[in-house]
């Protein structure tokens, strides 16, 4: 069964695995996280992890308990401060365009309220992301505004958590 994981120490090398498996199809979508990244991988695990220690972000591996405990993706609530925090996920090339990305907000929503206490969530993509743009939509954020990433048009959005986690769809 697929589940969501907090991220942790032992999750470093699944992880990079998982970013060097997909950094080609994730660059065609967004910008691509860059050689240092990579050569610096085991250090910046170590900050997100203490910043995580520290209560400024919830990070989550998406794991396939079915298929060996592989990384199907990562799911993200950053920059948390004041009952809000910014969504952001990657879903692995093999795993798109399944419903996972969808399956997996509707969680961190439901972990954004249970666990973290969180009453709002903001996300933002790049409106030729239609796939992340149908995934927002399914899960009940709201658009709030158009802006530009670079060259790039876009919109950020907002989803209500005061009420508790939306629904399922």
């Amino acid at each position: 069964m697929t589940s969501i994981s907090r991220l942790r120490p032992d999750h470093a090398e699944a992880l990079l695995a998982f970013e060097r498996e997909n950094r080609t199809y994730f660059a065609a979508s967004i910008t691509d996280r860059g050689d240092a990244y990579f050569a610096e991988f085991a250090e910046r695990h170590r900050v997100l992890l203490a910043e995580q220690d520290a209560g400024l972000h919830h990070l989550h591996l998406i794991v396939d308990g079915d298929g060996g405990g592989g990384v199907l993706g990562r799911i993200n609530l950053v920059e948390v401060r004041d009952g809000s925090a910014e969504l952001g996920y990657r879903i692995a090339e093999k795993a798109a365009g399944q419903g996972l990305a969808t399956w997996a907000v509707q969680r961190i929503c439901v972990l954004a309220v249970e666990e973290y206490g969180l009453t709002s969530l903001r996300a933002e993509t790049t409106l030729d992301n239609t796939g992340s743009r149908a995934v927002l939509a399914r899960t009940g954020f709201e658009p709030l505004e158009d802006v530009m990433f670079g060259d790039r048009p876009g919109r950020r959005y907002v989803l209500d958590l005061s009420a508790g986690a939306p629904p399922a769809h």
